[in-house]
């Protein structure tokens, strides 16, 4: 049997614009926001302030502990992180959209839970564009960051 790289797929069926439906959802794997995660983020990002990064500057300013940046934590709502792009390896146009807003902290031990829903079906001739809410809720059950991802779909038939 010879070995074929398109066959080598997460998700052996894909899907098209037309066939995904309001309030499908997409569980993102959990995640401790470990002081290696506060430290890759912040070699990644070249952010340096002492709010991410100094426990003590957090205590001296009433925080019980080191507040992970913003960006850290709407990373974890990658869609990447789960099934959703293998779904749509062949009908994927772009990602052409993202908003986010920051509710409550995270701190340095939390443990978050992304999430994407499918809120938004805007079908084109050849295309569609997908919204998927974004929520990220910690261990108590907190909504910390919300948000929405837009993608560009092709329709099953669009070449036809």
């Amino acid at each position: 049997m010879s070995f074929d790289p398109a066959a080598h797929r997460m998700v052996p069926e894909q899907r098209w614009f037309e066939d995904f439906t309001l309030g499908e959802r997409f569980v993102l794997p959990s995640r401790t926001m470990t002081s290696g995660i506060f430290a890759a983020f912040q070699v990644a990002s070249g952010d340096n302030h002492p709010v991410h990064y100094d426990r003590e500057f957090c205590r001296r300013h009433g925080h019980a502990e080191m507040l992970a940046h913003g960006f850290q934590v709407v990373i974890q709502t990658c869609a990447g992180a789960g099934l959703f792009p293998h779904m749509v390896e062949d009908s994927l146009r772009g990602f052409i959209e993202q908003s986010s807003r920051f509710l409550a902290p995270v701190l340095l031990g939390d443990t978050v839970y992304p999430c994407l829903t499918v809120d938004e079906l805007s079908p084109n001739r050849s295309t569609g564009v997908i919204g998927l809410a974004s929520t990220v809720h910690n261990q108590h059950g907190v909504l910390v960051v919300e948000g929405r991802h837009r993608y560009l779909l092709s329709k099953r038939n669009a070449g036809a």
